[in-house]
């Protein structure tokens, strides 16, 4: 069986969301031949990936999954130049899987952003394949919660229609968000169509993490591994971190490691603090995760308070977190949390740095032993809910069943 997908954002092995690579490599060595479309030009790191120079594609083999590599605009910010990135990669995406003799029996529109699905959706139209819808994020849903489109507007009608759309032609809706059963009825479509296949990981990329001791010398080092973007709420660690150097606390460090638009305003405002607990890093490739990781006594990630996240979270470097078998402190509001799930760490509401610092401090007046625990049951849930290999059979038994009847 012959499968594409086409992902806007998909990373190779070395860079930071591999979930597309890590699935694909597992179709393949199960010998279902596998095409990743991609763009040239790195979201994460705001440069390319790949220098096309003059061609507007190049196809490249990465450990047996095939990269086809889109030429697109670069850009800095959310401004034009993004949407222009993403209306050319979803062009050229079509018209490279297009003209390509071979003929795919599925195709998987991943959205980001849904240009990228609805060219998948055409490729599988004219190629006689099969669809498959993969949602990472709610849009519009996930800009009007952020305040980035009116609920009324004509770009957010448009998008709602897109949507819409896609959910209705797609075979199955993958998605990564757990509790969106509503969400998708209100589309007027049944939410049977779901597939649930969250983020996960490939716990042998974490061959070199130090085993963990439950951080029994000081400082405590307390590490945020991932973007550094406003869903992520880092001005809410930079708060408790303000709070517990207030408190003389100088047996707790921020480690924060990553890249992304909010990065250079939190580090000034660090600054302005005067924060002397929280070391900023650079981002690492995934092939260092587990090398670094291994510096953390536990993992702090959150989310502002949103209704989106009514339908639960689909966050990549929890399963990061959850791997390394250390104890996370989670601040948000979530119908899916997997800290409290797994008892894996504290989780506490959002916006309250005062109750932030407060579930740091008791984590650390834990004895090592006790937060041991809490890292072993974290790492048991990953293997049950988020481990590569078995979301990739998830996948494929979907794949390998008969097409059900219109």
């Amino acid at each position: 069986m012959r499968i594409w997908i086409v992902n806007h954002y998909a990373d190779p092995p070395d860079g930071l969301a591999t979930r597309s690579f890590d699935i694909g490599r597992r179709l393949v060595e199960k010998g279902h031949p596998t095409t990743i479309f991609v763009c040239s030009f790195s979201h994460y790191h705001l440069r390319p990936a790949r220098n096309l120079g003059w061609r507007p594609w190049r196809d490249e083999d990465i450990e047996g999954v095939r990269y086809v590599w889109i030429a697109a605009p670069s850009y800095k910010g959310n401004d034009w130049r993004r949407v222009l990135n993403m209306l050319v990669f979803s062009i050229l995406a079509f018209v490279a899987g297009a003209i390509r003799s071979e003929r795919p029996q599925v195709v998987v529109g991943v959205s980001v952003h849904p240009l990228a699905a609805l060219s998948g959706y055409f490729l599988a139209r004219i190629k006689g394949a099969r669809f498959f819808f993969e949602v990472t994020d709610l849009w519009p849903e996930t800009l009007i919660d952020f305040g980035r489109l009116s609920p009324d507007g004509r770009v957010a009608r448009w998008m709602r229609a897109l949507e819409r759309f896609l959910f209705r032609r797609a075979e199955r809706i993958v998605m990564l968000w757990r509790h969106t059963d509503a969400y998708v009825e209100s589309q007027g479509v049944a939410p049977s169509k779901i597939l649930w296949v969250p983020h996960g990981v490939e716990l042998a990329r974490y061959e070199e993490l130090e085993p963990y001791e439950g951080a029994p010398t000081r400082p405590f080092r307390v590490m945020f591994l991932g973007g550094f973007v406003a869903s992520n709420s880092l001005d809410s660690i930079l708060d408790a971190a303000d709070v517990l150097e207030k408190r003389g606390r100088d047996d707790i460090q921020f480690l924060l490691i990553g890249s992304g638009q909010e990065r250079e305003g939190l580090i000034k405002r660090a600054k302005t603090m005067g924060l002397n607990n929280v070391d900023f890093r650079p981002p690492v490739p995934k092939r260092e995760v587990g090398k670094v990781m291994g510096e953390a006594d536990a993992f702090i990630y959150g989310l502002r308070d949103l209704p989106l996240y009514r339908f639960g979270i689909s966050l990549n470097k929890l399963t990061d977190y959850l791997a390394a078998g250390r104890p996370i402190v989670f601040f948000g509001r979530s119908s899916y949390d997997p800290v409290r799930d797994a008892e894996a760490g504290f989780s506490v509401p959002p916006g309250d740095p005062e109750g932030l610092a407060n579930a740091i401090e008791q984590l650390v007046a834990l004895t090592p032993e006790e937060r041991m625990e809490m890292g072993e049951r974290g790492r048991r849930y990953l293997l049950e809910h988020h481990n590569i290999p078995r979301l990739a059979e998830r996948l494929l038994e979907v794949f390998e069943e008969a097409k059900a009847p219109a």
